[in-house]
């Protein structure tokens, strides 16, 4: 049976999104264990190797096992926040109840027969409070290896996504909204069902609180859910446009809105499939970064794209009119 949620009146009340920077970090990790989720992220893969070899990450590995096992929720834990910082998130990890971390650490370990009983799975679970901080502290590390150098530009793809689909829901309702989010979940009679998943025993269920939905670059193609309490219900599933972060030719622009806008500056709009800074562009496009400034004030000015800061850079999104005029619709 797949894993279903029944939704009531709180829950459809207080559906909300969030990004969390702790859970990319995850499974970013999860992602390296799992050759499926391989194929939008081998130009990252690539980048990142030397990175990965100068890493230990064999206590985390513990507890990332392979597809279809636990990874225990505590290191990913859905956010309280809709933007939470890394720092926050680390502080929130650390502050784990021992009792928790142990009962999902030893989850995660029987999944794989011998690990609970192998040397290092006893003294993970001898002592929880010292794992807890280990693993905190590798994962901050990995953050800092792995993501943080991109982050702006991940961050940027999941608030689009959210941007996108906050639309959907204000022009459809929530049918809108639920039924778009992946092949694998379907939404009907007020239950959200995810066919991907076997219907666990212990999963959260929905208890008034809402579903939190988060989008993600790294966890396609599968979907995220089965939080076990005490942890919100949450889905965490691919996020649009996730598949042309790392690397993607810039298409071509339809021959109708070049002569539009010129092939220049439509070429600059139709290759905004994801969100792009003003040196990102002018590199993509084989312009000076001037150019391609001139370019982005008239697209914004005449309301084809949003702009926004995100530490030193300002990156450049399209709205919803700018999707229609790039697409064709």
């Amino acid at each position: 049976m797949p894993l279903t949620l029944h939704l009531g009146p709180d829950d459809l009340a207080r559906c909300r999104f969030a990004i969390s920077p702790l859970c990319q970090t995850h499974e970013a990790l999860r992602m390296l264990r799992r050759p499926a989720r391989h194929g939008y992220h081998r130009a990252w893969l690539g980048r990142t190797r030397r990175t990965l070899a100068g890493l230990d990450l064999s206590p985390l590995w513990l507890f990332v096992p392979r597809p279809g096992g636990y990874t225990p929720d505590f290191l990913g834990a859905p956010p309280d926040d809709p933007f939470p910082s890394i720092d926050d998130e680390l502080a929130r990890m650390r502050a784990t109840d021992p009792c928790l971390a142990r009962a999902e650490m030893a989850r995660s370990l029987a999944c794989t027969p011998g690990l609970a009983e192998s040397a290092a799975g006893r003294a993970a679970l001898d002592d929880p409070a010292g794992t807890v901080r280990r693993l905190a502290d590798l994962t901050e590390r990995a953050w800092h290896a792995l993501l943080a150098p991109d982050w702006p530009r991940h961050r940027a793809v999941l608030e689009a996504d959210i941007a996108h689909r906050s639309r959907r829901a204000a022009d459809g309702g929530l049918d809108a909204l639920l039924t778009g989010l992946h092949p694998g979940i379907d939404w009907a009679g007020h239950s959200l069902t995810l066919r991907m998943y076997g219907d666990l025993a212990d999963a959260q269920r929905a208890d008034g609180r809402g579903v939190l939905l988060m989008p993600s670059v790294f966890v396609w193609p599968d979907v995220v859910s089965g939080f076990a309490r005490p942890w919100q219900p949450t889905v965490v599933y691919p996020a649009r446009g996730m598949g042309r972060l790392h690397s993607a030719p810039a298409p071509r622009p339809p021959e109708a809105l070049a002569r539009l806008l010129g092939h220049r500056r439509a070429a600059v709009l139709t290759g905004l499939t994801t969100p792009a800074s003003t040196t990102e562009l002018a590199r993509r496009h084989g312009l000076a970064p001037s150019t391609v400034s001139a370019h982005l004030t008239v697209l914004r000015e005449a309301g084809l794209l949003d702009a926004r800061r995100r530490g030193y850079y300002v990156l450049y999104a399209r709205t919803a009119l700018g999707d229609a005029l790039a697409e064709g619709r």
